[in-house]
This record gives structure tokens, C-alpha cells and sequence, in this order.
């Protein structure tokens, strides 16, 4: 009986890590908001190195680097919060190591986490606005000192991404297959990115090669049509989630990476032997949504009233060294 009950305990054990691994931006184990150090290794991409730089410091070259520093000063604290969150998950005692650079963090490249910024890449991209957003994102960060974002006492993952296109943030189960219950989807209604519509042309031949099917063996329906892309399932929020793409079937995230789209809600159009996506909003649209922060922020919402809505559940509570 003994051996029976350990066989199944370690049976849903594997079965736990196995669904985990297909989540790589959810962490495996909830964290306790204590870190052994305050110091951040930072990996930088383009030349190789690695240095060492005070967790506060670090905060000010992400949060330069992934919210504009013209944002209320409200929005870049919230964005302050969850960039800490995300970095104490990964310096947090049997928390996520970077395993494709082990003598460090975290990476400054943006597609092995969240992108940072040095001064003078600040003084680069800012110009005559140097000293007042450097100074604007330095009291953000400041004024939310030590501040994590916490579920049940445990780290959340304070996910975030550009704009969810202006309706509403999208389940994070309908993208990363777990519904974590503070990353569920949440009304956006001051989402104020001036451009939510995009739209890109590819030459169907390229998104033949990308996609890795035969583009030139779709038929013509009978209303003419050709029937290239096809929704076949729709997220709660109403994007597309799993297509029927030739003879393929995808899921829309999959298709957005291969695409380099901006966003899973898209729509398409044929002409001749092109095909324009146009998609709406930025990024996975699960926690977070950046342009919707700065409005909320400019509805007189406070740092910790944006967090409470896009995580909702969480609370704040500060990091400490673990003795």
C-alpha cells in the first residue's frame, strides 16, 4: 500500500513538472519574497560580460528600458514593482536560474526576460529630456523601494506586456496552458496606445517557409475565397487561439512567434501572392498592460490601485534579505 502511494505521489509529481516545462515565463515553485543579496548579475548580450550592480540601480535601467519615461510617474511605479518582482524571482534562494548563462541573473536582451538600459543608452534615447526622465524614473523606483508583488505570501509573476489593444487583458492560461489566479483576464478601458492597429505584408512564399506548410496546395472555397488561415478556437477574450493553417494545425501563439507578429489578435487579408496581417495591441496580453497603466494612472489610480487590478488578489509586501 506504502509503495502503491509513493508510486503516485511521484507519478503527479512528474506530471507536474512535466506540464511546468512547457511554461517557461511562469515559475516552478512560488517564491518567499527573502533574497540572499541585494546585488543583480547582469549578463550584457552584445559584448559578453557580466556585471555586478546594486538591485535598485538595475530597477532604473529596466524600468528606462521597458516603459517610457513620458508615462506618469504612477505607471512607472507600477512597472517599478513588477520589474522587482520578476528579478527576485530569479535571485530568490532556490529561485529560476538562467541556465544559458550560469554565472549570471539575468540578461539585458528583452527575449531572455526584460530589457535593460545603461545611461548612456538613457542620454541616447532621451536627448535633452536626460536629466528629468532620469531623474522621473530614479523616484519611481525610489518611492517603491524593496516593494514585490506577492500572492498568498508568495512571489507572483508579475508578467506585463505593451498594450492588450484597448478591451481587456488576456487569461494566462490561454496562452501558457496554467491559469494562475491573479493573471486572469481583466477590463483595460484607459488603454492609451496612440497606435493599437498594425499591419505587416509578407509575401505568402516567406510565411510558407516559416510556417513549414504548403501554401500552394490550399484550395478556393466555393465563395471564392482562399481559404489560407482559418480560426478554429477563440480565447475567452476573443482572440484567436488554435488555427487551422493549410493542412496545419497551430496555435496562435506559435504562429506570432514565427510571424514576428505583435500580438495573437490578428486578422489577414490575400492579395495576389501577399498576405497583410493586422493585429491589435502589443505583446502576450496576459498581467500588466503598459499603455493601460499610464491611462489608469491618469484617472487619478495610484501605483498599488494599477497593480491590485491587473493582478488582482496580490498584495504588496517588501523584499528582505533572508537571515
Amino acid at each position: 500500500m506504502k509503495k502503491r502511494l509513493r508510486r503516485l505521489i511521484l507519478g503527479l509529481t512528474l506530471i507536474v513538472l512535466a506540464l511546468f516545462t512547457l511554461i517557461p515565463q511562469i515559475p516552478l515553485f512560488n517564491l518567499d519574497p527573502k533574497i540572499s543579496s541585494h546585488q543583480v548579475r547582469l549578463y550584457h548580450h552584445e559584448t559578453g560580460e557580466i556585471e555586478t550592480l546594486p538591485m535598485e540601480e538595475y530597477l532604473i535601467g529596466v524600468v528606462a528600458a521597458e516603459m517610457p519615461a513620458a508615462f506618469h510617474v504612477e505607471a512607472l511605479k507600477a512597472q517599478a514593482v513588477a520589474a522587482r518582482t520578476y528579478i527576485a524571482q530569479r535571485i530568490a534562494t532556490g529561485g529560476i536560474e538562467n541556465q544559458s548563462i550560469p554565472n549570471a541573473d539575468v540578461s539585458d536582451d528583452h527575449r531572455q526576460g526584460q530589457a535593460w538600459i545603461s545611461k548612456e543608452e538613457m542620454k541616447e534615447r532621451w536627448g535633452i529630456h536626460y536629466l528629468h526622465y532620469y531623474l522621473k524614473t530614479k523616484w519611481a523606483v525610489s518611492a517603491t523601494k524593496n516593494k514585490v508583488l506577492t500572492y498568498k505570501g508568495q512571489l507572483a509573476n508579475a508578467v506585463y506586456h505593451a498594450s492588450c489593444g484597448g478591451e481587456a487583458t488576456e487569461n494566462s492560461g490561454e496562452v501558457w496552458q496554467v491559469t494562475l489566479p491573479y493573471l486572469t483576464s481583466v477590463p483595460c478601458p484607459y488603454c492609451a496606445d496612440p497606435k493599437p492597429i498594425r499591419k505587416v505584408t509578407y509575401p505568402l512564399q516567406k510565411v510558407s517557409q516559416r510556417l513549414q506548410v504548403d501554401l500552394t496546395a490550399v484550395p478556393v472555397s466555393t465563395n471564392g475565397k482562399t481559404e489560407l488561415i482559418k480560426v478554429k478556437e477563440k480565447t475567452t477574450t476573443g482572440r484567436p487561439k488554435t488555427l487551422q493553417v493549410a493542412s496545419k494545425e497551430m496555435q496562435a501563439t506559435n504562429i506570432r512567434s514565427l510571424l514576428a507578429l505583435r500580438s495573437t489578435n490578428f486578422t489577414y487579408n490575400i492579395e495576389g501572392k501577399n498576405i497583410t496581417f493586422t493585429t491589435k495591441g502589443y505583446g502576450h496580453g496576459v498581467g500588466m498592460c503598459q499603455y493601460g497603466a499610464k491611462g489608469l494612472a491618469e484617472h487619478k489610480k495610484s501605483y498599488n490601485q494599477i497593480l491590485t487590478h491587473y493582478y488582482p488578489g496580490t498584495e504588496l509586501k517588501d523584499l528582505k534579505i533572508k537571515k
